[in-house]
């Protein structure tokens, strides 16, 4: 098995941070929501799914139900009908109307802001439990997706094999004044520059500070 190389010295884990926050102060998740209940459905609901194709399905979800006691009157069927342009849309029904169900009655209605009571909802993994908790109630969460993986492999600001070793990895490496926003500045990266097959490093804010062995031959 590979091993693992070491993350980015802290100086230059800086420097990084640092031009991520000047290009982009206060970056936002692409995920449409108005309250912390549709950003937990929207999270789930993304899941093998672009941003863009939830957003398109639940518009008009939102409209009509933005709190689990109107997802459950709108019923299993009723939120079907509006998320079956999304990939696993069935199962996905069923997690939110049973997620849904457990926050009238577990929790009056209201998104708790722990890891372990979200990730004991339906259809909640870790990942989407620290998505709602930094995005939501603004704790320094590190949500783990396909980009972040990769950008933090590539560019080794915070390696690891698997998600829950780059997402401790994260904790460990990256300045703490930057942890509030690193997960977002990763996934922005990520998704439009540091992309799977053929990364724009030419466009690069941090080309010059990046190990990645492949950058394209116009960098």
């Amino acid at each position: 098995m590979a091993r693992v190389p070491p993350p980015l010295p802290f100086s230059v884990q800086e420097e990084i941070f640092r031009r991520f926050e000047a290009a982009e102060p206060e970056p936002e998740g692409e995920l449409e929501h108005v309250n912390a209940y549709t950003l937990v459905v929207a999270v789930a609901l993304s899941a093998q799914a672009t941003d863009a194709g939830v957003n398109k399905a639940t518009r008009a979800l939102f409209a009509i139900a933005d709190t689990p006691a109107k997802m459950l009157a709108l019923g299993e069927a009723g939120l079907l009908e509006h998320i079956k342009s999304i990939g696993l849309f069935r199962n996905k029904a069923k997690n939110v109307i049973a997620l849904s169900r457990i926050l009238v009655e577990e929790h009056g209605g209201e998104v708790p802001s722990s890891r372990a009571a979200l990730q004991a909802l339906p259809g909640v993994g870790r990942k989407t439990a620290n998505v709602v908790l930094q995005m939501w109630f603004g704790h320094p969460a590190q949500a783990v997706d396909t980009h972040v993986f990769r950008v933090a492999n590539r560019t080794r600001i915070a390696p690891g094999k698997d998600v829950e070793a780059v997402e401790r990895a994260i904790e460990d490496n990256v300045p703490v004044r930057y942890q509030r926003h690193s997960h977002h500045w990763l996934i922005l990266h990520g998704r439009y520059t540091c992309v799977a097959r053929k990364p724009k490093c030419p466009a690069c804010l941090i080309h010059d500070l990046c190990p990645y062995p492949e950058k394209t031959e116009a960098a």
